[in-house]
């Protein structure tokens, strides 16, 4: 609790954050273990589908891809979505938005910034290849594991 506080106050007080990804939702841009550089969002300067942004929840912060957004009245709503997920996220506002994501270092594909980050996934492949690999650890993590007595 005290640290993801701590990166949503360092975000909102205009310092960069740098951040270790811990899940496949946005599997193959970014894979567990990835090094993510989040800057906070300009005043001036909301995200444009394709960017990849950190927005806040109650548990930490999700860093899905902007697949669009929507004017309703006087606001502006924000769609995301990881890259192998089925469905898009619940709709956030402009204010839930901790910043974007502008740098990833991955150990195998080295670093990614800018335009580079900025893509069209192919959802579904994207999920099938997910799928495979966790049933690959499964499958390791029962070979070797060992078995009870």
């Amino acid at each position: 609790m005290l640290v993801r506080d701590l990166g949503f106050s360092l975000l909102a007080g205009g310092t960069n954050l740098k951040i270790k990804a811990g899940g496949y939702s946005m599997y193959p841009s970014i894979k567990p273990g990835t090094t993510i550089f989040i800057e906070p969002l300009a005043v001036d300067n909301d995200p444009a589908p394709g960017e990849i942004i950190a927005w806040k929840r109650e548990s930490g912060f999700v860093v899905h891809r902007l697949v669009r957004s929507e004017r309703r009245g006087n606001d502006v709503i924000f769609f995301t979505r990881g890259d192998s997920c089925k469905y898009e996220d619940k709709p956030v506002t402009r204010d839930q938005i901790a910043g974007k994501v502008i740098r990833i270092e991955n150990e195998n594909n080295g670093i990614k910034e800018g335009s580079q980050l900025i893509r069209k996934p192919c959802y579904l492949i994207n999920r099938l290849n997910v799928n495979i690999i966790l049933r690959i650890k499964q499958f390791f993590n029962l070979v070797i594991s060992p078995l009870p007595p």
